[in-house]
């Protein structure tokens, strides 16, 4: 089973891990989420995740799931990511995303998860007022 670490500013991440473990249910192990807070110097940080990192690391793999491409969580994982096989960052994490990660993580290999979580992520992202619109319009058009 790949396993999953979550790393965001704040308690972001832990509330994320909340809301999708509410939906799909308690993951019992290979799950952490690490929050970034600015009352912790980067040296901190960076040990704290160096932790996380080596306590999580399996052979089936490790993906660590970052709130935002260029912040402080996904810029101190990358050169854990580099220096380790096995571990991937995936960056922009929604629930969607966790959720996607949670129910796939036993089944498929690292890169095919990697895929999966972020091609569910941007299916995630959508107008739906818009899309609810189109809908609507399509329908009526159908209807005469």
């Amino acid at each position: 089973m790949i396993n999953l670490l979550i790393v965001t500013h704040g308690e972001f991440g832990a509330y994320l891990l909340e809301a999708a473990e509410s939906i799909i249910g308690r993951q019992a192990e290979g799950v952490k989420a690490l929050s970034i807070s600015s009352r912790l110097s980067l040296e901190e940080v960076r040990l704290r995740l160096e932790k996380a990192v080596e306590e999580l690391l399996s052979r089936d793999g490790l993906v660590l799931l970052t709130d935002m491409p260029g912040g402080t969580p996904g810029n101190l994982a990358l050169p854990l990511a580099k220096a380790k096989p096995n571990v991937a960052i995936v960056s922009g994490l929604n629930l969607y995303m966790l959720i996607s990660a949670f129910k796939n993580r036993k089944d498929l290999a690292l890169p095919a998860l990697v895929e999966k979580i972020v091609s569910d992520g941007r299916r995630s992202i959508s107008d739906v007022l818009e899309a609810f619109e189109s809908q609507a319009a399509r329908a009526r058009h159908g209807a005469r």
